[in-house]
C-alpha cells in the first residue's frame, strides 16, 4: 500500500468533503488516530498509508462505534479512491473493527475531552486523537512487537513515567492476560522504563 503525506491526506479529504456535499450525504465527525493523526498535529514527522478512524462522534456529541462504516460513507471513500488513485480503504475503521476493538474494548478515560478538531467542510469534521493518547494506543500496539513503527512513534513521543504508568495500566484492561503483563514489563525494562515494573 503506497504512503501519503499529509498533503496527499488534505487533498482526499477535501475531495471526500466535496463528494458527500455533490451527493448530499449527512455530515461526517470522524475520530482519526495513527499516522495521519500525529502528523496532522505535528507530533512525528512521517508518511502513513491510510486514516485511521476509531470512533464516530453522533449528533449528541458523543463518541459513537465506528463499525460498521455507513454504505453513504464508504462509496463516497472508495470514490476519492478512484480519482486520486489511491487505496480503496485508505480511510478505515481498523482500529475499532470487531468485538475486540478499541472502541468496544474501552478507550482511555479523557479520550473525548483531550480531541483536537479539524473542520475540513460542511460535510466532513476531523478529530485527532492527543499526544497521551497517542502514547496510549502506541504503547499497546508495540508490546507484542519490540519494534516497527509503532514503538520507533512511541519512542518520538518521548513519554514520561507518569504517562507510561498511565499506558500501561489502560493497556492492561485491553489484555488483562498475565502472558500480557509478562511482555509489557519486558518491553519497559528493554525501552528505558524499567523502573516503573515494579508499580504495574
Amino acid at each position: 500500500m503506497k504512503k501519503h503525506s499529509l498533503s496527499d491526506l488534505n487533498e482526499a479529504f477535501k475531495l471526500l468533503n466535496e463528494r458527500l456535499e455533490l451527493n448530499d450525504v449527512t455530515h461526517f465527525n470522524l475520530v482519526v488516530c495513527g499516522g495521519t493523526s500525529l502528523i496532522a498535529t505535528k507530533l512525528v514527522e512521517r508518511t502513513t498509508k491510510d486514516v485511521d478512524v476509531v470512533a464516530f462522534i453522533d449528533e449528541t456529541g458523543n463518541l459513537a462505534d465506528p463499525e460498521p462504516m455507513p454504505e453513504s460513507l464508504l462509496k463516497e471513500v472508495k470514490a476519492v479512491a478512484s480519482d486520486l488513485g489511491l487505496d480503496e480503504n485508505w480511510l478505515n475503521n481498523g482500529p475499532s473493527k470487531g468485538d475486540g476493538g478499541l472502541f468496544r474494548s474501552g478507550l482511555p478515560t479523557g479520550f473525548a475531552s483531550r480531541l483536537i478538531k479539524h473542520e475540513i467542510g460542511s460535510k466532513l469534521t476531523l478529530y485527532f486523537i492527543s499526544r497521551l493518547d497517542q502514547i496510549h494506543f502506541k504503547l499497546f500496539a508495540s508490546v507484542d512487537r519490540f519494534g516497527g513503527y509503532h514503538t520507533n512513534d512511541l519512542m518520538q513521543l518521548n513519554p514520561a513515567d507518569d504517562e507510561i504508568l498511565m499506558a500501561a495500566e489502560w493497556s492492561m484492561t485491553q489484555d488483562p492476560s498475565e502472558g500480557y503483563k509478562m511482555m509489557l514489563k519486558k518491553f519497559l525494562e528493554h525501552f528505558g522504563y524499567g523502573h516503573l515494573c515494579e508499580k504495574i
